[in-house]
């Protein structure tokens, strides 16, 4: 009877290669392991604090982390996509990704994940549970992804020279008109400028209800109208008349730094003091949200079906949800990242953040059909 109970459970619960209960054994099969990690290569305090993570990795597991540095982990997707066509699925190209939104849920949807993981790893214990840590863009995580930060769309300028931004987009517009080729947003696709689109549509739709489920072609071309009225018109008062784009926000950054810009965005809220930290922008800058709150999501780290590495994986991804790498990941002058641990367990500046008034994501279809919209009108 013992025996039968025992295969039922085997068969009935879900499969996993690596139990809570074997976490010694994870550790011990990741000892040498190389995991390739994909991660957006934008951000200079992102690029050093990974490699002090691989550091510690590599001293404390015997792990290494590499970072595989892209412009968007759509192209990753578009990897992961053509090795299951290729049938795959064992020793992978890419070990561990820095997902969110619509490329979590492509993801999901193409079979390209391995888990449920997230509540075997040992660190899970100190994750901020009141936090929507198990849903992505309204998408169930389902345990597929472990939540890693937190990430709110915000600006950034310099208060020796404007003491009174925008604190709308209705106003933001109208600075465009007053002060001519001044402001612009990052090129869609690229995250930020998506995610600026988003935040301007939820503003001048009212948040309206169909954002908040998929995408219809009604529903769309509606509730869009108004968007597409602002940035025609927006456009003609944009940085270069709106025929050419910041490709990313770090460059919206060093244009506010050369006085090019009067703004610039970031999905952190944080990321300026690591920039004065470092150098990159002047004592005098300074961070905020539109009076309505700001753009927000957790993003995460998922591992591949077919990773060459999971147990390295696990293990990375594990040491990355550690008070250690949250507290070091969250202080001012690394990274300044919002945390995803509860604020007990922090240690420095990571432990005094503060966030925004939090808007809440659309659903991740309206992410595909905005930026092909956009490429359709100005991608010119």
């Amino acid at each position: 009877m013992t025996r039968l109970l025992s295969l039922l459970l085997t068969v009935l619960l879900p499969f996993s290669a690596f139990a809570q209960d074997d976490w010694p054994t994870t550790l011990e099969k990741a000892k040498g392991q190389t995991v390739y990690f994909h991660a957006w290569g934008g951000s200079q305090e992102i690029n050093n604090y990974l490699s002090w993570a691989n550091e510690q990795l590599e001293k404390q597991y015997q792990v290494t982390l590499k970072q595989v540095k892209v412009a968007d982990i759509a192209e990753t997707t578009t990897r992961l996509i053509a090795e299951k066509a290729a049938g795959k699925n064992s020793g992978g190209s890419v070990d561990m990704v820095w997902i969110n939104g619509e490329n979590f849920k492509s993801m999901k949807d193409n079979k390209l994940l391995f888990g449920p993981f997230v509540d075997q790893l040992p660190n899970w214990q100190y994750v901020n549970q009141s936090l929507p840590v198990d849903s992505d863009f309204s998408e169930p995580t389902m345990g597929l992804e472990a939540p890693w930060g937190v990430g709110q769309l915000v600006f950034i300028y310099d208060q020796d020279k404007l003491n009174n931004p925008p604190q709308s987009f209705a106003e933001l517009l109208s600075y465009a008109k007053a002060f001519p080729n001044r402001v612009s947003y990052p090129r869609p696709p690229e995250f930020h400028g998506t995610s600026f689109l988003k935040a301007l549509l939820i503003e001048l739709s009212g948040n309206d209800p169909a954002l908040a489920s998929p995408v219809s072609e009604a529903d769309f071309a509606k509730v869009t109208a108004p968007l597409w009225r602002y940035l025609d018109e927006f456009h003609r008062y944009a940085w270069r008349s709106g025929q050419q784009f910041p490709a990313s926000s770090a460059e919206t950054v060093q244009l506010l730094d050369d006085n090019q810009l009067d703004l610039a965005i970031t999905f952190n809220p944080n990321s300026v003091y690591a920039a004065q930290a470092n150098g990159t922008l002047g004592k005098s800058t300074s961070v905020y949200a539109m009076q309505a709150g700001a753009l927000s999501n957790i993003h995460f780290l998922a591992i591949p079906w077919n990773s060459n590495a999971k147990a390295g994986a696990l293990v990375a991804i594990n040491f990355l949800l550690s008070p250690e790498a949250q507290s070091r990941k969250g202080n001012l002058k690394v990274w300044g990242d919002p945390s995803v641990l509860k604020n007990d367990y922090l240690t420095g500046s990571a432990h005094r953040t503060r966030l925004f008034a939090s808007i809440k994501e659309p659903h991740p279809s309206w992410q595909t059909a905005l930026e092909k919209e956009w490429q359709r009108r100005y991608g010119h």
